[in-house]
């Protein structure tokens, strides 16, 4: 079983040792960093964002470790789970960009095995969206399989959708990345981590990586469970059996410490299994927001950028039970969910808390990474805390 969260290390009122660069006009940015800290029982965590392709913050603290024996170094890196699905969403926007993949083509033409089982009309864009109908493995999925690219892909040709193709969402939590990574391959004859390396972690100088080198093994820190009981209103605390959320569940079965082990560090599971911190996210994403140039490096066009907010699907999700918009690939924020521009803000997170804000309204990036997860189903308050300071601070 997974160890207990460890209480906060710091208490309210107590200074905490806060690293990196603030921009002074995003000083309150830095306030609500610590406070994650002395008051949300952060044990360690990174936020930065980027405005008009240029960082104004960059912030680091606490440790790597449950233990608090490590320190969070400028170079840590962490699991960020599903946050790393945006990095799927951008070399598919690159390849359409480049005209070498057609978001509304049907995917048979890239991958032909895929048209069977009544699955022949899903269009590239339905795996973008989830509302591809293949939402986990059918056959289950057990241990190490999931590190078996063929077998996962091979599953997920051969098996029949589970609703109507492209009429509803229902959250593709680790097969999205297998699907939009297989048109990569197909595309450019690269796997999904090779391409992303080559064609936007080294041009943009980030250190994400989706499938880690072991040379950066050591920097890597430890995520730390939430053990606490779910609420009674959540969707996953009492699961019926045969319902969608109990079929998803099944579909597949891993060790509850499999993220902290070597074999997922080093496998490619693109919707799920990224590496980096919030300085690596914003510069491989700040290209979305800046009209697909940043730091030297150019990858896309801005009208490839925009195509990120044609809407492909608005209404209750299947997983997740409650209203989800959800443009080519990123999602629209809600009430419910993170704040950003209206018309041009997106979002994406992941499990346990990590987050990215696209804003093209603004040309902003921002993301929160840590290692103490949460069990919130409704956006962490951590990455809501820093998040909303910055779009305070910038009036």
């Amino acid at each position: 079983m997974p160890a207990a969260v460890a209480p906060p290390a710091h208490t309210l009122g107590e200074t905490m040792d806060i690293h990196g660069h603030c921009d002074e006009r995003f000083a309150r940015v830095r306030d609500a960093f610590e406070r994650n800290f002395t008051e949300h029982g952060d044990v360690g965590a990174s936020f930065a964002a980027t405005v008009d392709g240029e960082y104004v913050v960059d912030l680091w603290a606490g440790h790597k470790d449950e233990a608090r024996t490590e320190p969070w170094e400028e170079d840590t890196l962490v699991c960020v789970y599903s946050s790393t699905k945006t990095m799927t969403f951008l070399c598919a926007h690159m390849l359409a960009d480049r005209g070498e993949l057609d978001l509304y083509a049907p995917v048979v033409k890239y991958w032909p095995e895929y048209g069977q089982n009544g699955k022949e009309a899903t269009e590239v864009r339905h795996f973008l969206s989830h509302t591809a109908a293949v939402p986990t493995f059918d056959p289950p999925i057990r241990g190490d399989e999931i590190y078996d690219w063929d077998k996962c892909v091979q599953n997920l040709a051969a098996q029949a959708p589970w609703w109507k193709i492209g009429e509803q969402s229902g959250y593709h939590a680790v097969t999205q990345g297998f699907l939009i990574g297989e048109l990569v391959r197909r595309v450019t004859g690269k796997s999904f981590g090779t391409f992303f390396h080559d064609e936007v972690a080294k041009p943009l100088g980030a250190d994400f990586h989706v499938g880690v080198d072991a040379k950066n093994l050591h920097r890597i820190g430890d995520m730390i469970p939430d053990t606490t009981p779910l609420p009674e209103d959540n969707p996953f605390a009492n699961v019926e059996p045969g319902s969608f959320i109990d079929r998803m569940n099944k579909g597949m079965e891993m060790d509850e410490d499999a993220a902290n082990s070597v074999a997922w560090r080093q496998a490619e599971i693109p919707a799920a299994n990224g590496h980096g911190n919030a300085r690596s996210i914003v510069r491989a994403q700040t290209p979305m927001v800046n009209g697909g140039s940043a730091f030297g490096a150019n990858l896309l066009s801005a009208a490839g950028c925009r195509r990120i907010l044609e809407v492909q699907i608005d209404g209750v999700d299947l997983l997740f039970m409650m209203p989800l918009k959800i443009g080519m690939g990123y999602g629209f924020p809600n009430d419910l969910l993170h704040s950003a521009s209206p018309d041009k803000g997106v979002f994406w997170g992941g499990a346990g808390g990590s987050s990215i804000v696209l804003d093209l309204e603004r040309h902003m990036c921002l993301s929160y990474v840590m290692n103490r997860m949460s069990n919130s189903l409704l956006g962490d308050p951590r990455a809501k805390n820093v998040g909303g300071a910055t779009y305070d601070c910038l009036g």
